[in-house]
């Protein structure tokens, strides 16, 4: 289907769609999902958590295994689209420096940094003339704090934003009493969010794009934010249900199953809340359930695995692969609405009419 939807320019690459897909990792987006999704004019996105659960050594050389199979799947994603590929690493990640050289070398379109400030970025990121970097923001203050941080020790600032809201799925960057709170939703947050950037578009003379996230469901999701002033979606929960995700047919049932009550806020082992489906799993630890586990690699920089009632890793390692009796599926909190599995294709000329829709239905009431 031929798209009205405007492109999307992020430092001189050009995305056919505003529409980015989420990366979600731990085995959810690898290069199935997001050169799937690159070859229908959006930009793929690789999650690099826990990417290396395939290889063989992975419960041994937790780190090598994770680099080897990140080049692998940026490989393949190349080799199956001509599209724009990018990489989702956690700024939280013991190993966060060695994903972005693997994610340069193989020379990914983006890198996305999450889960933390982006402040100490490794050389091979900031001289890279290839690899464009985008932050993961959840406030205009912290737009604010990283371009400035850039400008000032590394004399450049980033290509692109991404705003991600409170209704994201996994791990979220507001406190349990900011999720709820009309305050901080998508829409209050936007307009500060552009406001800061405009300070360093005019001051550089460049377009910086301000993409939205966390809750972005529909076309006419799409159409309301772009109208806002966003110049971009990045969407996760709706690419999950998908033939090409590369997560078991369990792992996208469970998001087909769910109903809207099954959709709830957990307190991560790793201290921050997160959007998961609720299962036995779930419902075993919040009765105080612990599952004794040994931590070959603390994979995430905080965590505290001493005292942690379960390895997290382990759990959505397992429920990627559909073993739902010793994982659970984090989701965004729109996951109830999914109700069957489509492919990429079909998905997007779903978006595609329904912004139409929303477009001629706006025109028709001026």
């Amino acid at each position: 289907m031929k798209s009205i939807l405007p492109q999307l320019e992020i430092s001189g690459k050009i995305a056919k769609l505003p529409i980015i897909q989420g990366g979600m990792s731990v085995g959810i987006s690898l290069s199935g999902l997001s050169s799937a999704v690159a070859n229908e004019g959006g930009i793929g996105v690789i999650g690099a958590a826990g990417i290396g659960m395939m290889e063989p050594d992975f419960g041994k050389n937790y780190s090598e295994a994770n680099d080897r199979a990140l080049r692998k799947e940026i490989r393949k994603a190349k080799e199956k689209t001509n599209g724009l590929i990018g990489v989702n690493i956690l700024m939280a990640l013991t190993d966060y420096s060695r994903l972005i050289k693997v994610s340069v070398e193989e020379k990914a379109d983006f890198v996305f940094l999450g889960a933390g400030l982006p402040l100490k970025i490794p050389k091979e990121l900031i001289e890279s003339e290839f690899t464009k970097t985008i932050p993961i923001v959840s406030s205009g203050r912290a737009v604010k704090v990283i371009f400035r941080h850039w400008e000032r020790h590394y004399g450049r600032i980033p290509g692109a934003v991404v705003l991600e809201g409170p209704l994201a799925g996994g791990h979220l960057g507001f406190k349990i009493e900011q999720i709820n709170d009309p305050a901080y939703s998508l829409e209050n947050l936007l307009p500060e969010v552009i406001e800061n950037v405009k300070v360093f578009e005019d001051k550089y003379g460049i377009k910086i794009p301000v993409v939205v996230a966390g809750g972005i469901y529909t076309g006419e999701d799409i159409y309301r934010f772009l109208k806002m002033g966003a110049d971009g979606v990045q969407m996760a929960t709706r690419f999950v249900a998908t033939f090409e995700c590369d997560a078991s047919e369990a792992f996208k049932l469970a998001y087909v199953k769910a109903k809207k009550e099954d959709i709830i806020i957990i307190k991560s082992p790793v201290g921050l809340p997160g959007r998961a489906i609720r299962n036995e799993f779930l419902e075993a630890v919040e009765r105080g359930m612990k599952t004794p586990f040994s931590c070959p690699w603390q994979c995430l920089q905080h965590c505290d695995y001493k005292t942690s009632p379960y390895c997290i890793s382990l759990a959505l390692t397992n429920a990627k692969k559909g073993k739902f009796r010793y994982g659970f599926a984090f989701s965004g909190a729109n996951a109830y609405r999914v109700d069957k599995i489509i492919s990429v294709k079909e998905l997007i000329n779903e978006l595609i009419t329904e912004y139409k829709i929303a477009l001629e239905r706006d025109r028709e009431a001026l």
